[in-house]
């Protein structure tokens, strides 16, 4: 299935059903009276969140989406039938966007979460509500309201746990798929990955989703390269793996290469937090490894775990890093969603 994780739709609702006017007509009834019945509802166009899906394929192939007309009221003070809905079946981590593609209309973080897009109209009033005590025999009735059509677009960012960063060929792929049944492409050159991909990875007895994004290089907020496009799918997650590539000459540089981009972009990913892996030490000797490490400790001010992802050393110690980053996240998350919930007397 092939990824896409940007589109515009057309939506538009339905239009409400006129008012019918009429008037009783049966043997041996005389001044029957009106009988004209309202207009049915338009039907609405609503997006939904549903588990299964994580791309927006789908909506490459049908753009337009319009909801069903309510039908016209009849005499015998019969209403029209509503018409039908519409529901536009999205990904969860989907944002809606107006036509600005920048004001979010909805974001949909959770599975069975609705968001009305497009109201019906209401069906227009037939005769028989026009009448009254002095007016024994209104001859109006009333249009239904007209529909609501509006372009929207729609914007996906992948829900995981972990997001993975890294200049090209910095063993990101590898990792994910060392650690987890996901099966990215693996080359010997750069931007291998043109995609997202997710994977789910276990350590003692937990399991997180880990999110891979193609490459960031220098520039990429400006659009060098695949640009930085993709970062949105790791604007969600709890805790960034930083992966630097320990065969290069220069590791700071590498470092403060993806972080400069991340503060380029914005959304608070700088300010995430990083665990930072030295990569690929299955290529170095002992002493290589020692001169890279101090090089990066000091680069990134903190703690940097070792590994290879090809030779499988040191990932269980990552996963266990990014475990506690996790939970350390849910509890915070946990600690103020109880300071800010009012307090009520039992």
């Amino acid at each position: 299935m092939k990824f896409l994780d940007f589109s515009k739709v057309t939506i538009r609702s339905g239009a409400g059903g006129r008012g019918c006017i009429s008037f009783r007509r049966e043997k041996y009834v005389e001044y029957g009276g009106p009988d004209g019945g309202n207009g049915g509802r338009g039907g609405d166009v609503i997006a939904e969140a549903v588990v299964g899906l994580n791309t927006l394929i789908d909506y490459r192939y049908q753009q337009h989406f319009f909801a069903k007309n309510g039908r016209p009221g009849e005499g015998r003070q019969k209403t029209g039938a509503d018409g039908e809905d519409i529901v536009l079946k999205v990904p969860v981590g989907t944002e809606i966007l107006d036509t600005d593609q920048e004001t979010v209309i909805a974001d949909l973080t959770e599975v069975g979460q609705r968001v009305l897009l497009a109201k019906g109209g209401n069906g227009g009033f037939g005769n028989l509500h026009f009448k009254s005590s002095t007016n024994q025999a209104p001859r109006r009735a009333n249009p239904g309201q007209d529909e609501v059509e509006r372009e929207l677009w729609l914007r996906l960012k992948l829900i995981a746990d972990v997001g993975l960063l890294g200049l090209p060929n910095a063993g990101k792929s590898t990792f994910l798929a060392a650690t987890s049944n996901a099966r990215p492409k693996i080359a010997d050159y750069p931007f291998t990955t043109l995609h997202p991909n997710l994977g789910v990875v276990a350590v003692d007895g937990a399991e997180f989703v880990i999110a891979d994004i193609p490459g960031l290089i220098a520039g990429a907020h400006e659009g060098k390269g695949i640009g930085d496009r993709f970062l949105g799918h790791v604007e969600r997650c709890a805790v960034l793996l930083h992966l630097v590539d320990g065969t290069q000459d220069d590791v700071a540089l590498a470092y403060h290469t993806i972080i400069n981009e991340l503060e380029q972009y914005g959304g608070g990913l700088a300010e995430k937090p990083r665990v930072t892996v030295l990569n690929k030490t299955d290529a170095l000797d002992d002493e290589l490894i020692e001169m890279q490490l101090a090089e990066l400790r000091e680069a990134s001010g903190g703690e940097v775990l070792v590994m290879s992802g090809a030779a499988q050393t040191g990932t269980t110690d990552v996963l266990r890093a990014l475990r506690a980053q996790i939970v350390a996240r849910a509890k915070a998350e946990a600690d103020a969603d109880e300071e800010d919930t009012p307090w009520r007397p039992a």
